[in-house]
């Protein structure tokens, strides 16, 4: 089953133990406002009448939000609003987020189960027109999001009641 960016918010969310109100104030950070009945329809089971598909660009303003509240705003020209999202762009801005060097990511997919190389993991942040550039899986992306919620929620990924 595909990774959806319904899901990516929804484990951000449970993880990092975040209220509604804290959802739409990390929106507000990348000076977008998003309304709590939006905010709820996305965070909805995805066979919930009321459920809305996260469109890229709105992901796109959270994670720039979310790395503004855990790095603090930098000064200058804000970060791009991507209009479309891959998944090696949201493992990068996830990354950058939690300020977290490839040893520290190596060694959270590890803890899923999920062994790769340095050389492997810096494909994956790589321009994509670069030759050694590889295309981060959605199998990739999961491992990580569970490995983040071990590292900062503790939990096993059966305790988790989401989607993924």
């Amino acid at each position: 089953m595909a990774i959806t960016n319904n899901d990516i918010l929804r484990r951000i969310r449970y993880t990092f133990n975040y209220s509604d109100a804290d959802m739409m104030n990390i929106f507000m950070l990348s000076d977008y406002s998003v309304s709590r009945e939006t905010l709820c329809n996305w965070l909805k089971k995805d066979d919930d009448p009321e459920f809305e598909p996260c469109k890229d660009r709105m992901l796109s303003i959270f994670l720039n939000g979310f790395i503004c509240k855990r790095r603090g705003k930098r000064e200058g020209a804000q970060p791009e609003i991507e209009q479309q999202l891959t998944n090696n762009i949201i493992f990068r801005k996830l990354k950058i987020a939690l300020d977290l060097q490839a040893e520290e990511v190596l060694e959270m997919l590890k803890n899923t189960d999920l062994a790769i190389s340095k050389h492997e993991l810096s494909a994956f942040f790589r321009k994509p027109t670069h030759k050694h550039y590889r295309e981060c899986k959605d199998q990739i992306l999961r491992k990580f999001l569970q490995g983040m919620q071990q590292k900062y929620r503790g939990l096993n990924e059966r305790q988790f009641t989401g989607s993924l």
